[in-house]
């Protein structure tokens, strides 16, 4: 069966019930949005304020490739599977962006018997959470353009307004555009363009915020462009920050679902990790961390991306840290690394295998030794992996210093990653954690650049035009202390897409930096990367259809 046909047979509990049966919430804790998902109270946070967190979780993997890793199911496998061995195990991870739905990606709700329910809610409109993004967004962006039409008393330069609008759609039409045609009803022409809403800095805020207070704050020192004398303009010159708050009042409540086996789940918050820093929300990582005794998260795409931007961002601003972290891989990817052509994965290849073993050991190098972090290594199996193969990966990833799983999650559920299970729990108990940043937030932005470069994309240099290296000298005056967010392809350690396995004494170019001031952090725009992708020849929106009964087929 397909993965739509699996999670349309699940029997789901009423979300009322889980709540109270998992969690020990209360009705009055919940707001409902039908019978099988609920935005949960922010009372619950401070309710549990005194109680001692939970175990964290990081799930991450290798480099992405065509075959597919499978990093999301295996984060939903691997909490089932703590629930089975009779720990309280919760999983918090993000919700989809409808355009990678409807384009190359698919779906983002795990995969065969490893899934969040209800499938089809969590890929299309969920909660409303990424529309009410969307919208506080573009309040934002017509705010700024309306101020300039009646006077522009903030003296905006149209040359420099660096706000521009979003959509939750891959439309590669809109990434350059003219706005304000039609005469002057219509306000000033001026050069414009859209980025994806899961790349907006307002997703970054939503996602980084400890509060609805927070929120706010945050929201007002949004840097909108700058005056036609220089002078830095923000949000809150605009007075924008209450009515984009207002919007975002009910998205900040974490969203409670339920995996294939009943257990609880958190969706909540959906940044891409190669153009923003691919992590869950804090609120609902912290909530999770408070109601239950293990949460498992994800960060986006390979740990050079999302493992790095969770730790060196996320935890770096609100205070987590991670007890252990698993790698996903697959041999049908490491072959793929190792020089494979996607048509021929399917057939036994010792030696490619071994030459694409080391893209894991280079995101297994980077998470031990950089950032200190003790890990599992598991293998998403597929049944046309050999035992020979198998044995290869198993005893590789020993001589680095590690330990490998099978697990067999997609086809099995939480019963195929029991073995995962033991061994995270394993290395939790081993207490070899000996966690640390990647860089200090003294450091100068162009080092920490470099840090990330040098150490785990293994770059022999960064370069970039002397426009790069101005616009970080006038943010080093007044915001060196913040990190970076690495914008870059993720299927190479590289910014070249085509260098598969572990690339090493590369030329790394840095194209842009972009000050996300609300946020805290400097987008570093890397290579061709854009915050604006285009659907396929063939996108995945013309295999979906719904019938006259209601039932969608081809979601994923």
């Amino acid at each position: 069966m397909s993965d739509i046909e699996i999670a349309q047979q699940a029997k789901m509990q009423p979300v009322t019930s889980l709540a109270e049966q998992t969690l020990g919430l209360q009705a009055d804790q919940l707001e409902p949005y039908g019978h099988y998902k609920a935005k949960v109270s922010l009372d619950v946070l401070a309710e549990q304020a005194d109680k001692a967190d939970g175990k964290l979780i990081l799930v991450t993997a290798i480099s992405p490739t065509p075959a597919g890793e499978g990093k999301t199911t295996t984060t939903i496998g691997l909490s089932d599977a703590l629930n089975r061995i009779g720990k309280k195990s919760m999983v918090c991870i993000r919700e989809p962006a409808m355009g990678p739905c409807f384009g190359m990606k698919g779906g983002a709700a795990g995969g065969g018997y490893a899934q969040v329910v209800p499938m089809e809610d969590i890929n299309l409109h969920f909660t409303g959470d990424l529309h009410a993004i969307s919208a506080a967004h573009n309040l934002l962006s017509a705010m700024i353009d309306n101020h300039i039409h009646h006077g522009n008393e903030l003296d905006l330069d149209i040359r420099k307004i660096t706000w521009g609008r979003v959509i939750d759609m891959n439309d590669r039409a809109l990434r350059d555009i003219t706005v304000g045609l039609g005469g002057a009803a219509n306000g000033f022409p001026r050069q414009d363009g859209f980025d994806i809403v899961v790349a907006s800095e307002v997703m970054a805020i939503f996602c980084l915020a400890n509060s609805l207070k927070e929120l706010k704050e945050k929201l007002s020192n949004i840097l909108i462009g700058y005056s036609r004398d220089g002078t830095a303009r923000y949000a809150k010159d605009l007075n924008a920050q209450g009515a984009m708050a207002t919007l975002l009042k009910e998205a900040i409540k974490p969203n409670l679902v339920q995996t294939l086996e009943n257990n609880p789940a958190f969706v909540h918050g959906g940044p891409f990790a190669n153009i923003a820093h691919g992590c869950n929300s804090v609120i609902a990582t912290k909530m999770a961390l408070k109601l239950s005794d293990y949460v498992v998260t994800e960060a986006g795409f390979g740990a050079d991306l999302g493992a790095e931007k969770f730790i060196d961002i996320k935890c770096r601003k609100a205070g987590l840290k991670p007890d252990t972290a698993v790698i996903v891989a697959t041999v049908k990817a490491l072959k793929y690394h190792g020089g494979v052509e996607a048509k021929d994965l399917a057939t036994e290849d010792l030696t490619a295998l071994e030459k694409g073993m080391a893209n894991l050991k280079r995101h297994l190098s980077n998470l031990q030794d950089h950032f200190g972090v003790p890990c599992v290594v598991a293998i998403n199996h597929f049944i046309q992996d050999s035992e020979a193969e198998i044995a290869l990966v198993k005893s590789t990833v020993e001589s680095y210093g590690a330990k490998a799983v099978i697990a067999t999650h997609w086809a099995h559920g939480g019963q195929g990653a029991e073995a995962l299970a033991h061994e995270v729990l394993n290395s939790i108990e081993e207490q070899n954690n000996q966690f640390q940043f990647l860089y200090q937030d003294d450091e100068p932005l162009w080092d920490k650049i470099n840090a990330v470069a040098l150490k785990l994309y293994s770059a022999k240099e960064v370069v970039a035009d002397k426009s790069v290296h101005k616009k970080l000298a006038e943010f080093s005056k007044t915001h060196s202390h913040i990190p970076v967010c690495m914008a870059k392809t993720p299927y190479s350690f590289s910014s070249d897409a085509t260098m598969r396995g572990a690339a090493t004494g590369h030329t790394l170019t840095v194209r842009d930096v972009k000050l996300s001031r609300g946020a805290e952090f400097l987008v570093v725009l890397c290579g061709d990367i854009m915050t604006m992708p285009g659907l396929p020849k063939l996108p995945a929106s013309e295999r979906i259809d719904v019938a006259d009964d209601g039932v969608i087929t081809g979601l994923f």
